[in-house]
């Protein structure tokens, strides 16, 4: 009778749910009174399963899973319903439990980078801290191992770095690598490839599938990007306003979506829309998700003149090497090619290959170690300071990470008012209905101006990123992963808000990102950079269509949801 019941019992606990919200509501207290974040949210996630959550930036997704791992705001609080972990209902657990649980039961990989690492540790530090928490071995090769288990190449050099020495990739990287040091049983992971090339994107994923074969894992995914989700995920949950509007097995739900919303996400998703544009492709015909040059009214290449040209660009830093020695470190090697007024140019590669680096250089907040920057005819290195200070408004940065690039002692007006103050533009009435004309182009309310960065989702401090970069009305605009963090609802409205302004003012757009769906939906010409050179160039087309290097091709094919069927037609609201 003993070994029945133990059979039974056993037999329960591998078919009870590892994580169990029921009917979940949040609410944060401000002064304006209760606001309610999350109203009556429920999913379930199986021992070994990924469960993603897709929807809009403020949708309350990773509200939800801050909840379960006990880590709201200290003016968030659970105000109704159940949090079921192995069977605990841990939604008012004490902080002492909360701590207990966290590491070792339930991990976390947060979405920002840059204000989730500490910038005066070291990496290696910040990865053996964990490890020392959790009484798991934290020795050097430990810590490298847990690194290189992120993709972090050279990880034993790299542990001695600092995150300001890391690309935002890189930063993510480490930041992968913390929440997965101590294999938790349940890992939430808010966004966390979105600043990722498609290559290491894979290798982590690939990770993330191993432990859920080997070990049992639960993945809590969120994620804006649904290519990513119906690749990886078993199930999809959809949150609209704070609730779940939608869920089922993800393949299913994102091939037929039933609720108007999810059916305006998959509309809207470019790694989705990559592939009806592949169909297209074959037929011979364009599909309404291309932007092409002559929908857009950008000018045919041969009318145009060269308002970029980059000449011979190299990049090296020195690294510490420790015992005060220091090594070069060549970022970008001997990179040459041309940006035509009133185009695109995407430049692509892996975290790490050197984009990021070139857009610095061309913004010029780096100086080059050799070769030369021509922007509209004048070489920038000879710009005294009342040409720079002209340079600046023809040239606007939108850049990668939307924490480090907004003051958090600005509130959303003067943030966006700052650039049209400093260069002296119109008086306090126009630049405050400049400020309003922007918040509406991002798809932002006119309320937000009174609020700051710290209040608002990651994809909304994005979306203020681009409006204070369109302030100044710029020729050209340097796009450093511009719309990585935004859900693809607005990312589809600040693609075409980009592409509707370039037409309008022809404007100049150099693309830094690692997402290719946006590349072939975007750019006219593409560069592709593999450690600091670049390897391939020529028109999307040709590179997309034809690509003649191996590594083009390996990021061709790294691109998430690449190999699934067709979305059916929906009408997108």
């Amino acid at each position: 009778m003993s070994a029945s019941v133990d059979f039974q019992e056993a037999e329960y606990a591998t078919e009870r749910p590892l994580l169990e919200i029921r009917n979940l509501a949040i609410g944060f207290t401000t002064s304006n009174g209760e606001v309610n974040a999350v109203r009556n949210a429920h999913l379930t996630v199986m021992p070994g399963e990924t469960v993603a959550i897709v929807g809009e930036s403020g949708s309350g997704k990773s509200t939800t899973a801050l909840a379960a791992i006990g880590l709201l705001p200290g003016n968030g609080r659970v105000a109704a319903g159940q949090i079921l972990f192995d069977g605990e209902d841990i939604s008012n657990a004490s902080e002492k439990r909360m701590i207990e649980l966290r590491g070792n039961s339930i991990g976390m990989v947060p979405q920002d980078p840059m204000s989730n690492l500490n910038p005066v540790w070291k990496i290696g530090d910040q990865v053996r801290e964990t490890l020392k928490a959790n009484g798991l071995p934290s020795g050097p090769d430990d810590v490298a191992k847990v690194l290189s288990q992120a993709g972090l190449p050279d990880a034993g050099s790299r542990a001695k770095q600092y995150p300001h020495e890391f690309s935002g990739g890189m930063r993510q990287r480490a930041l992968i690598a913390i929440g997965l040091a101590c294999q938790p049983r349940l890992l939430i992971a808010d966004e966390p490839t979105s600043a990722l090339d498609v290559t290491v994107q894979r290798q982590i994923l690939d990770h993330l599938d191993k432990m859920t074969t080997e070990l049992g894992t639960a993945v809590l995914l969120i994620t804006h990007d649904l290519g990513l989700a119906a690749e990886r995920a078993d199930q999809v949950v959809v949150m609209y306003r704070g609730q779940v509007v939608e869920s089922g097995p993800s393949l299913e739900l994102l091939q037929n979506p039933q609720h108007p919303y999810t059916q305006r996400l998959v509309a809207s998703a470019p790694s989705l829309a990559s592939r009806r544009i592949q169909a297209a492709k074959e037929l011979g015909v364009e599909t309404d998700d291309m932007l092409a040059p002559s929908e857009t009214g950008v000018v045919e290449p041969s009318k145009t003149d060269e308002v970029l040209q980059i000449q011979n660009l190299r990049k090296v830093f020195k690294l510490r090497s420790g015992l005060g020695k220091s090594t070069d470190f060549t970022a970008v090697d001997d990179v040459s090619f041309s940006v035509k007024r009133g185009t695109t140019t995407a430049i692509v590669g892996e975290s790490g290959s050197g984009k990021s680096t070139v857009a610095q250089m061309v913004l010029n907040l780096l100086a080059p170690t050799s070769g030369k920057i021509i922007f509209d005819g004048v070489d920038t290195s000879t710009l005294n300071s009342k040409d720079l200070f002209a340079f600046r408004r023809r040239v606007q940065p939108i850049f990668q990470d939307p924490y480090g690039s907004l003051d958090p002692m600005y509130n959303i007006f003067r943030t966006i008012e700052e650039p049209l103050r400093t260069h002296k533009i119109g008086d306090k009435a126009s630049r405050e209905k400049k400020v309003r004309e922007l918040l509406d182009q991002v798809a932002l309310p006119q309320s937000t101006m009174q609020r700051y960065p710290n209040e608002l989702s990651g994809g909304q401090r994005q979306r203020v990123a681009i409006a204070r970069a369109l302030a100044l009305d710029p020729e050209v605009i340097i796009c450093d992963e511009a719309v990585s963090a935004l859900d693809v609802l607005v990312q589809a409205q600040v693609l075409n808000l980009l592409a509707e302004l370039q037409s309008r003012l022809v404007l100049t757009y150099l693309f830094i990102t690692h997402d290719l769906a946006v590349v072939r939906q975007i750019a006219d010409h593409v560069c592709v950079m593999e450690k600091g050179k670049l390897v391939e160039t020529g028109s999307t087309d040709d590179v997309f269509e034809s690509p003649q290097q191996d590594y083009t091709r390996a990021l061709l094919n790294a691109i998430p949801g690449a190999g699934l069927m067709l979305p059916p037609e929906v009408e997108v609201a």
